[in-house]
């Protein structure tokens, strides 16, 4: 069979290997060779984040910045009525980050006392279960807008896929679980 116009007569990109081969290739000229100690540094600042390196460098890579701030749900700090008490190890991780904490509070939670408890820099109700999108958009660009923060700085620690949503429709650096964040399990969804 005989090539058609245009063809440079290298191997078929139909094949799966091929391309694969062309996407990792692509994407390691993409990617720069970062110095030693460059990635020293982000190793460390990942630790006093909490975060793995991979989600560290996962956010920076995404964002191109650094995060300011994280945005903590009530379902991700395991608190799920007025007056419980925060498990211990949640609360020493939030004793030791050297980040403002703001909150996000599920419907029932009185978020100001919640709020007080993790010393956050601002707490507020979460958007309502089956909100429309441009209302999360626009209630998360407003409370980003009062607080002085650039979304894309700001990493999101909750649980429910309605929190995901929240996230991506505020335009926040990304999201992880209070489990992963806290006990560092990491579960296949």
């Amino acid at each position: 069979m005989t090539a058609g116009i245009g063809h440079n007569g290298g191997p078929s990109v139909a094949s799966t290997s091929w391309r694969t081969h062309c996407w990792r290739r692509a994407r390691a000229d993409l990617l720069p060779v970062l110095p030693v100690e460059v990635v020293r540094t982000r190793v460390r600042r990942a630790q006093s984040l909490g975060l793995d390196y991979r989600t560290y460098a996962g956010v920076r890579a995404t964002t191109g910045r650094d995060l300011v701030a994280f945005l903590f749900s009530s379902n991700a700090l395991g608190v799920f009525r007025d007056g419980q008490p925060l498990d211990r190890g949640r609360a020493e991780k939030l004793d030791i980050l050297p980040l403002d904490r703001h909150l996000g509070v599920g419907p029932g939670l009185d978020a100001r006392a919640l709020g007080q408890r993790i010393e956050a820099v601002s707490a507020r109700p979460l958007p309502v279960f089956g909100s429309q999108w441009a209302a999360m958009r626009n209630e998360a660009k407003a409370w980003l807008h009062a607080q002085g923060l650039p979304g894309n700085a700001v990493l999101m620690i909750g649980e429910t896929d309605h929190e995901r949503e929240l996230m991506a429709a505020g335009g926040l650096a990304g999201f992880i679980t209070g489990t992963h964040y806290f006990t560092g399990e990491n579960h296949a969804v």
